[in-house]
């Protein structure tokens, strides 16, 4: 078998093309653009092409999938392929150990959606760097008004339009404000940056509920006591097809809610949470949890049962918690169903 190798640069790939019979390989270097590897696979025709998870791996799919070319995406988290203790690390070497790795069929792959599921999760993790955005600036309009000793409303009663008309009171034009107070001119800026973000937010998330309300597992999820729009778009879109996974404990460790294992001998202990996996979902998760043990009764014992009436145990009675209620969004997405109370995805969910 021909297999095609490809280190993706930011500029420059690496290409390896191996025989798979003969082991024999050689390198080219092309430029990391869609016309390049184009040319380079319809000239080479390799039965096979290896790529690394990243950035150019979503239109370099979208490409092999059009020429009808079989493809295999290493999965560089996984640790088959960590490099530890290795003297000579290059671009070339890189490539050779992909096109050998998918030769003994031991590559470690990684599920790479359609590029409709791939622009959707790009607008939901755009979403919330608008909300990181957000905070920073109120932040920085509340540590301006505490240097100057103004007072002002503690929580989400800061940002009504009755403070936020207050803030306007107090703030001028950076430019028509004195030398002893230029924070009305800081404030002013701040005010605009604001407002034109919570502007461009409202826009996102209106386009994102217009993509929710074209999937049907969108709503069956918001059945949940406690689940909304927000964790229902990201966990039909990071999950994708539910079909890919085998059973409840697999899907809680590709978000990295299950505890890493440590054992040896008679030794076999388990420590904190791997931490793989989508940390936009996994931490979506944990706030979700948090919130919905007020009016989710089956959360709530599970909950209570991972905590086991010890107030130090919080913190792992949430994660519990939180792989529960993905469990359960996983199980309603791979059986069609609503909500019913309490549910067990499998036996060993």
């Amino acid at each position: 078998m021909k297999i095609l190798a490809l280190d993706l640069g930011k500029n420059k790939t690496v290409a390896c093309l191996y025989g798979s019979d003969t082991s024999e390989h050689r390198f080219v270097r092309v430029a990391t653009s869609p016309s390049s590897l184009h040319d380079l696979i319809v000239d080479l025709e390799p039965a096979r092409v290896v790529f690394e998870i990243g950035s150019s791996a979503g239109w370099l799919c979208d490409l092999l999938e059009a020429l009808e070319i079989s493809f295999q995406v290493a999965n560089t988290a996984h640790p088959t392929w960590r490099w530890t203790n290795t003297k000579k690390k290059t671009d070339r070497t890189d490539a050779l150990r992909l096109a050998q790795l998918s030769a003994l069929n031991q590559l470690p792959q990684v599920h790479v959606p359609s590029q409709e599921i791939r622009q959707w999760r790009s607008l939901i993790r755009y979403r919330c760097h608008l909300v990181s955005r957000r905070t920073q600036v109120k932040n920085r309009i509340r540590a301006s008004l505490d240097r100057e000793g103004e007072s002002h409303p503690a929580g989400h009663r800061g940002w009504n339009v009755t403070a936020i008309q207050t803030l306007e009171g107090m703030a001028k034009p950076i430019s028509a404000v004195a030398d002893d107070e230029l924070w009305r001119g800081e404030l002013w800026l701040e005010l605009q940056a604001l407002a034109t973000i919570s502007a461009s937010l409202r826009q996102v998330e209106t386009r994102l509920d217009r993509l929710a309300a074209k999937q049907t597992s969108y709503q069956r999820l918001q059945t949940i006591p406690g689940v909304g729009p927000r964790l229902a778009e990201i966990v039909v879109a990071v999950l994708d097809r539910p079909d890919r996974f085998s059973s409840g404990k697999e899907v809680g460790s590709y978000v990295g809610l299950t505890p890493r294992q440590y054992q040896s001998g008679d030794s076999d202990r388990q420590g904190r949470i791997s931490g793989h996996g989508n940390h936009l979902l996994r931490t979506m998760l944990v706030e979700v949890s948090w919130a919905a043990l007020r009016c989710n009764p089956a959360l709530r014992g599970v909950y209570e049962r991972a905590r086991r009436g010890s107030p130090k145990r919080k913190k792992i009675a949430i994660v519990a918690a939180a792989r529960r209620l993905l469990v359960w969004c996983w199980a309603m997405l791979r059986d069609e169903t609503t909500w019913r109370g309490s549910l067990r995805a499998t036996p060993d969910a």
